[in-house]
């Protein structure tokens, strides 16, 4: 009997999806951060935890869908760029808005608002898909906090690219040998 062997080396094909859950856009233009807390405030409103999620739009400002892309504690919700992108890509959108709650109803960013803010602009322009806004809602969705509005990031940034090999810089990463289980470093 001829066993056969798998090829350690193949690689599986997949493809993504986007999946839609319940309707809670609406065909509003989202042309400012009251817009944007119009279409998605009072779903924040109600949560109990910090709530991030990314409102995919047209070019127009028509939104094409809303993304809860973190579910927080009562005064912290982690996310990355990767995980805020992922329905913005799929979505085709020109721009996102960010949008989350503060349930003890404050509207002054934390340092890590800041932060994810700051991300997200560089991320986006290098991915093609401005942010237009960070915008920050309280527990009675009396208020607002526009992080644009505010001018606390400069959202006009010109990254610019290499065009030159020799000044290409690529991180260090790591890889195990099968064989071993050693690791080694590719430059």
């Amino acid at each position: 009997m001829v066993r056969k062997e798998k090829n350690p080396f193949s690689l599986k094909i997949v493809s993504i999806r986007l999946k839609t859950d319940r309707q809670v856009m609406s065909k509003e233009r989202i042309d400012s951060p009251k817009a944007a807390i119009r279409v998605v405030g009072d779903i924040l409103k109600n949560m109990d935890r910090e709530h991030i999620c990314v409102i995919n739009m047209q070019t127009n400002g028509i939104p094409i869908n809303c993304s809860i892309c973190s579910i927080g504690t009562l005064n912290y919700a982690i996310s990355n760029p990767s995980d805020l992108l992922k329905s913005s890509i799929l979505s085709n959108a020109a721009s996102v808005i960010m949008v989350h709650n503060h349930t003890s109803g404050s509207l002054e960013p934390s340092s890590e608002d800041i932060a994810i803010t700051d991300r997200m602009i560089k991320v986006c322009d290098m991915v093609g898909i401005p942010l237009a806004d960070h915008v920050i809602v309280g527990s009675d969705n009396s208020g607002y906090f526009s992080i644009r509005e505010k001018n606390l990031l400069f959202f006009d940034r010109k990254i610019k690219y290499e065009n030159e090999i020799d000044k290409l810089e690529f991180s260090r990463v790591a890889e195990r040998r099968a064989s071993d289980h050693e690791q080694i470093y590719i430059r």
